[in-house]
């Protein structure tokens, strides 16, 4: 090496600032680069979390329509179908009858006497089963009289007798105990 030219230091050399600033850039993307993933991750989430909760309000928001269009519906009933619709669930739970027959006791002079619009009310409105009725109807039958399958089936499908449909009967008989 010559005498008049001494070495510089490494830390004045511009290569060794080129490559620091990369080193730092690399870091830097390593560290932080992610924050913008990151932070979009989280903003997807936070409109697809408000998107679910706008669609649970407006659920909510229909349910309390509904549930205030039901009252209304329901105050707008006269005082007369109400009590047809409970003594209508009486029967239906207690006596396990028919459609028809719910229909004919309501309305009949010898029953509870109510006008034939609030008897049809009732039992359009009524959530029974009449499968379940029938074949409750057919085990009684069954028990309580000896009565031979075909008997129970006339019985239950009888004008004079319990008036289920053919089909309700048909089930109860199918699933009558033998």
């Amino acid at each position: 090496m010559e005498k008049g030219k001494q070495k510089k230091p490494i830390f004045k050399k511009w290569w060794f600032w080129l490559i620091i600033v990369i080193a730092v850039g690399a870091i830097g993307a390593a560290m932080g680069g992610n924050d913008t993933a990151a932070n979009d991750t989280k903003n997807t989430e936070k409109v697809e979390t408000k998107k679910v909760d706008s669609a649970k309000d407006e659920a909510k928001k229909k349910e309390k329509e509904k549930a205030a269009e039901d009252k209304k519906k329901e105050d707008s009933v006269p005082t007369e179908y109400k009590s047809a619709l409970k003594k209508a669930e009486q029967y239906s739970s207690m006596m396990h009858m028919s459609k028809a027959g719910i229909y004919n006791q309501l309305t009949s002079d010898a029953g509870e006497k109510f006008s034939a619009e609030a008897g049809q009310y009732a039992v359009d409105n009524l959530k029974a089963n009449y499968n379940a009725n029938a074949l409750a109807k057919a085990e009684e039958y069954q028990k309580t009289m000896s009565m031979a399958p075909d008997a129970i089936r006339d019985q239950l499908t009888s004008d004079a007798g319990e008036k289920f449909t053919a089909s309700e009967a048909d089930y109860a008989i199918q699933n009558l105990s033998k």
